[in-house]
């Protein structure tokens, strides 16, 4: 009798890559780098230099969220459906407890973010980080 798999097995001699962040990803931490980038210079030409730090602040709390995220599901050894689901599901989780850990870490600790920069940066960031399922392996 055929028996049905959701993921299928590597094929012979098929070396199994390690790497825990793949293209996508990485091709996303650049575009990240460089909103975040282009986003203090927006805010220093407006607010001045905190305008520039907490656009800063805001790309970065952004960027090592979405970077977490990545990491624990990439961590995750899913042999089925569900388990794919669950494992996507406790990454946005992560990414979701440490943006508003890291945002609230922030806003508490410098007292002059400016607020509409910090939050204009996560974010176009966080969106940014998105867009990761778009970018292809090849």
């Amino acid at each position: 009798m055929m028996q049905l798999r959701y993921t299928s097995a590597p094929l012979r001699g098929a070396k199994i890559s390690t790497a825990m962040l793949g293209k996508p990803v990485l091709t996303v931490l650049r575009w990240q780098l460089a909103a975040t980038a282009a986003l203090a210079l927006a805010g220093a030409l407006v607010a001045g230099g905190h305008g520039a730090a907490s656009a800063l602040a805001g790309g970065f709390v952004s960027i090592t969220a979405g970077l977490a995220a990545a990491l624990v599901a990439s961590m995750g050894n899913a042999k089925s459906a569900a388990g794919i689901v669950l494992s996507a599901l406790r990454a946005e989780a992560v990414k979701l407890g440490l943006a508003v850990l890291l945002l609230w870490i922030v806003l508490v600790s410098y007292s002059q973010a400016v607020v509409g920069a910090l939050i204009a940066a996560f974010v176009i960031t966080l969106l940014i980080f998105a867009m990761a399922f778009f970018v292809r392996e090849y």
